[in-house]
């Protein structure tokens, strides 16, 4: 697959993604801040509650959608340290966000130190 066609969606704002949720089985849309790593497109989870979240670790089977696209691919969270200040460095850059007071997450902690998951393609 040619990475051509993820780098014209990598500036917009949000995706929607669609997961199978873990106990009903349904398919759940989440609209994501997203950013674009190579051919792969990634996502911080800046709460430890949030479904999508669940949902990709108990089937990582996911759609992403930007608008009138949609590609399926395979998520996998992110556990190599290097791989993950990457990843932070392009969600930094491209969302200028002060943090969470309310849940107690600063930008730092978002950036660098919550889960992130990348979303692999499947061949089109």
């Amino acid at each position: 697959m040619s990475v051509s066609w993820l780098a014209q969606f990598a500036e917009r704002e949000c995706c929607d993604v669609v997961t199978i949720g873990r106990k009903s089985g349904k398919e759940r849309t989440t609209e994501l801040w997203f950013g674009v790593v190579g051919e792969e497109v990634v996502f911080i989870s800046g709460t430890p509650r949030c479904d999508w979240r669940a949902n990709m670790l108990a089937n990582p089977a996911v759609t992403v959608s930007f608008g009138e696209v949609s590609r399926s691919g395979r998520a996998r969270l992110v556990t190599e340290p290097d791989e993950r200040r990457r990843i932070g460095d392009v969600m930094g850059a491209k969302y200028d966000w002060s943090g969470d007071e309310d849940i107690g997450l600063t930008r730092d902690a978002w950036v660098y130190e919550c889960p992130v998951f990348a979303v692999t393609f499947d061949e089109v």
